[in-house]
């Protein structure tokens, strides 16, 4: 046997003889209790230090954060708050914050009312309380002191019409009717004589407006931007040849005004020339909207919603108030100066539904005595503008363009919506 071996055995035989006697075990139990009691108190007081430390230290940490907070209130206020919570917030992940934070540098400010003010294109340079958005065609005095301005009392409204002086003695009784200070007058010499009107008392108060051979149309397109006509409730752009011994412009308006027609005109005297039947003057009654007739061409029934059936003016003596004629200077075409077929799409421009904003005066009427005046007192102009077949195949060729760019115009508009898509047929 070798001596490690001897020895492994001696050792194995005295720790079995510890283990086997019971005075030694109870020795060893005694000795290992006191020693487990002293690890497990000192495990204790150190764990109850430590969290106490950790306890004391996030108290210290909320109260110094909440300062920090409220001296960072003081300082910025809530919407700089606002944006730091937002921040936090967002911070989730690097390549979250990649995509949804906001870059540290951005501040969030209150809209700047400078950049949010809306001023007229090309006003931009100026201060706000200098811009004049629109005028009017009263007439100021040369001398004198600088007038006051006076609040507007009343309603004020504007006749503008053609003249030629070949006509001058009509023009002369439509211009006595209106001549008021409710009223401006507003006159188109296309034949370009304007002293020849002097002798007349209104002459000097009335504005004139001279180009050769031009339509009531192409004047007015020029000449009566809305803005330059804003100051006036209604525009009545008539014609030349009409009779005014049934008609009065005052308590033409008061019916308006209490109809609610936006788009309107006299009843024309069943003895004038009479081209569309809506148009004649009824004999009870202070207006009307609407004609009907069952037989023959071109019927017009009860439930009829379209022009000419209702809805619907002449173009020889409209009246239009001033919202209306913003929306129907927009329609007027520069190029097409007769204003054929303008008049079957007048109800788009009737504030509302045209089969009520839009009809015929029959208690003030006039009388259509339809003279082809336009032209001059030169020969070859009159030969070759008043020369009625000319005109009348112009304006069926103007017809025909119009409704062409109607037609093109609603089919490239993709956000214009049709108020009478369903209606368009009498």
């Amino acid at each position: 046997m070798f001596f490690g071996e001897s020895s492994w055995k001696m050792k194995n035989s005295a720790c079995s003889n510890l283990q086997t006697d019971p005075s030694n075990k109870r020795m060893f139990f005694c000795n290992l209790l006191p020693t487990a009691i002293l690890l497990s108190l000192v495990l204790f007081l150190a764990t109850f230090f430590l969290t106490l430390g950790s306890n004391e230290n996030f108290s210290i940490w909320r109260t110094e954060k909440s300062e920090e907070m409220d001296n960072s209130d003081l300082q910025t206020g809530p919407l700089d708050n606002l944006q730091t919570s937002r921040q936090e917030n967002l911070q989730t992940s690097p390549q979250e914050n990649l995509q949804t934070s906001p870059p540290d540098n951005l501040q969030i400010s209150p809209p700047d009312k400078c950049k949010t003010g809306c001023k007229p294109v090309g006003s931009e340079p100026l201060p706000k309380g200098i811009v004049v958005e629109t005028t009017d065609l009263e007439m100021e005095p040369l001398l004198g002191s600088l007038p006051k301005k006076e609040i507007r009392k009343g309603s004020k409204s504007l006749l503008a019409i053609p003249v030629g002086i070949k006509q001058k003695d009509l023009v002369n009784k439509i211009i006595s009717k209106f001549y008021s200070p409710h009223f401006t007058v507003m006159l188109f010499h296309y034949d370009g004589i304007v002293n020849a009107w002097r002798d007349l008392k209104w002459s000097d108060h009335v504005l004139h407006v001279s180009a050769m051979n031009q339509t009531k149309w192409w004047f007015a397109k020029r000449f009566l931007h809305p803005d330059i006509v804003a100051e006036y409730d209604y525009i009545f752009l008539w014609d030349e040849d009409l009779g005014v011994e049934h008609f009065d412009p005052s308590r033409y308006l008061s019916i308006v005004k209490r109809e609610g027609l936006e788009i309107s005109q006299p009843g024309l005297d069943p003895k004038s020339p009479i081209h569309h039947k809506i148009t004649a003057r009824r004999r009870k009654g202070y207006v009307h909207r609407r004609f009907i007739k069952t037989t023959g061409g071109g019927r017009c029934y009860e439930n009829s919603t379209s022009p000419p059936c209702t809805g619907w003016v002449e173009m020889m003596a409209p009246v239009f108030s001033k919202s209306a004629w913003r929306c129907v200077w927009h329609m007027i075409q520069n190029d097409l100066i007769y204003a054929w077929g303008l008049d079957y799409k007048l109800g788009y421009c009737a504030q509302g539904d045209r089969t009520l904003n839009v009809g015929v005066v029959d208690s003030e009427y006039v009388f259509h005595k339809a003279i082809p005046s336009l032209g001059g007192d030169d020969k070859k102009v009159a030969s070759k503008y008043s020369d009625r077949i000319v005109v009348r195949q112009r304006s069926y060729a103007e017809l025909q363009q119009f409704d062409k760019r109607w037609k093109k115009a609603t089919e490239n508009d993709e956000c214009w919506t049709d108020l009478y898509r369903e209606n368009n047929t009498a």
